[in-house]
Parts: structure tokens; C-alpha cells; sequence
């Protein structure tokens, strides 16, 4: 049974993830009008990504009793700049959600919630890999700098990120 310190800190933590993937949505939309179909692509990839940790959430608050709340979200920015301005943007998001599930983890310890501690670490994990791939594509679109020829290029190459990753872990 989860308390309701947990289920209201679990409920943020959906909040989040739905946000998450609205972000990832603005940027793959933004991408394909700049004419970059492989950024694009990663990006709607990822957006469904992120509703799937936003549904796992969901699943496991009302399986341990509490009630999962969806919430209204705040609007996305629509305009990002630049491909660098915009990944900047996406890195530092994902320091803001590693640093929420961090959070999250250290309420279910305070709380002696064992069940919900176990559950985050997948969460844990999946940040690390979250925050390691933007700074990774960060580090490339800083090395083509303003190079029309390598940002064309870094567009075909992206794809080959939603190909190589591994498949998400079943909920």
C-alpha cells in the first residue's frame, strides 16, 4: 500500500514524464519543419519513449493502491533556435528529471518504502542513459559547429540512435 506522501510524490513524477514527452513532441515537430527528418524522427521516438515511463508510473501507483492523477501540463516551447540551442535545452531538462527521480528515491527511503525504492532504480538507470546520450549528441553538434554538410550528415546519422538502442523494458 503506498502512503500518500509516495502516491503525491509518485503523481509529480507522472506529471513529469507526460511533460517529458511533450518536450521531445515540440522538438520533433520543430525538427521536421527545419527539414531534419532524422532528428525528427528521434525525437517522436523518444516522446513515445517517455510516455511509456509515464504509464509504468501509472501502473505502479494504482497497483500498489494509490490513485494515479493525470494533470494538465504547461505548453512546450514551440521554437528552439537553433540544433544546438535546442539539444542544450533537451540536456538540461533531463538533469531537471534525473534530479526529480533522485528526489523520488530519497522519499521512498525516508518513507522505508522498499518496493517503491526497488522500483525507481530502472528510473535510476534510465536517466544516467538519458543524460549521457543528450550530452553525447550535444559533444557532436558541437564539433559540426555551424557546417551545413555536417549537420545533413548528423541528421542521417541520428537515426541509426533509435536503431541501436536497446528496446525499452517491458512494463
Amino acid at each position: 500500500m503506498l502512503s500518500k506522501t509516495i502516491e503525491e510524490a509518485l503523481n509529480k513524477q507522472v506529471t513529469i514524464e507526460a511533460e517529458s514527452s511533450q518536450v521531445y513532441l515540440a522538438m520533433a515537430s520543430w525538427a521536421e519543419t527545419q527539414g531534419f527528418e532524422g532528428v525528427a524522427t528521434f525525437m517522436y521516438a523518444h516522446s513515445d519513449e517517455e510516455r511509456e515511463h509515464m504509464l509504468k508510473l501509472i501502473k505502479f501507483i494504482n497497483e500498489r493502491g494509490g490513485h494515479a492523477q493525470v494533470s494538465d501540463l504547461a505548453a512546450p516551447p514551440t521554437e528552439f533556435g537553433s540544433f544546438r540551442d535546442m539539444f542544450e535545452i533537451l540536456f538540461k531538462h533531463e538533469v531537471k528529471v534525473s534530479a526529480s527521480i533522485n528526489d523520488l528515491v530519497d522519499i521512498s527511503l525516508q518513507n522505508k518504502d522498499y518496493a517503491t525504492h526497488n522500483f525507481l532504480q530502472w528510473y535510476v538507470s534510465e536517466q544516467i542513459e538519458e543524460e549521457a546520450l543528450a550530452r553525447n549528441i550535444l559533444d557532436k553538434i558541437n564539433l559540426i559547429g555551424d557546417d551545413k554538410g555536417g549537420l545533413y550528415l548528423f541528421d542521417n546519422d541520428v537515426k541509426q540512435l533509435i536503431t541501436n538502442a536497446a528496446p525499452p523494458e517491458p512494463n
